[in-house]
């Protein structure tokens, strides 16, 4: 595992401070478990202080092979997200329940400390699909015989229903 990148927020230039670095990260810990890294995470950022509020505006690309969530086959996703988050003291966390709108949001910072390293897999997690596609139109695959029906169609009869509409069916007299 690399190194963390600590910021140590007393030390912050006045102009602030930009990072670009690739970073190695596992699948360990993130919201897709599928995820395999096809490319280290590059993320280029920008880090400054405002007050005692930390921003930090960045982009971060990847290249990353996800399990389609319908058909199950591996595909590449491209990673290329813009983010900017800001960072508040410790002492604001312990007064969040009296915090208003905006401010019920952002992330604090402890110890004058902020880990880039967990930043960007922070925000790295958030790019992600909440269900991975290979394509919109991916229809799956058969729930009969199993087969992967982008491939091609498969001999199974299938007749599908609703189950909401069977007593209607019964109701009326199902023809087909």
């Amino acid at each position: 595992m690399e190194e963390k990148m600590i910021i140590n927020v007393d030390k912050l230039p006045q102009k602030g401070l930009k990072v670009s670095r690739n970073y190695e990260f596992s699948s360990e810990g993130l919201v897709e478990e599928s995820a395999v890294f096809l490319h280290p995470v590059h993320a280029e950022l920008t880090v400054k202080k405002a007050g005692e509020d930390i921003l930090i505006k960045g982009n971060i690309t990847t290249l990353i092979s996800f399990v389609c969530s319908r058909c199950i086959i591996p595909f590449e996703f491209p990673v290329d997200s813009k983010f900017d988050v800001v960072y508040l003291p410790e002492e604001l966390d312990v007064m969040k329940d009296h915090l208003e709108g905006d401010d019920i949001n952002k992330l604090f910072y402890y110890e004058n400390k902020i880990d880039i390293r967990e930043v960007v897999f922070e925000q790295l997690n958030l790019s992600f699909p909440t269900k991975p596609l290979c394509s919109e139109n991916c229809a799956g695959i058969c729930p009969v015989c199993g087969k992967i029906i982008s491939s091609g169609k498969c001999a199974c009869v299938k007749r599908i229903s609703d189950p909401r509409l069977d007593k209607l069916k019964m109701f009326i007299g199902d023809k087909s």
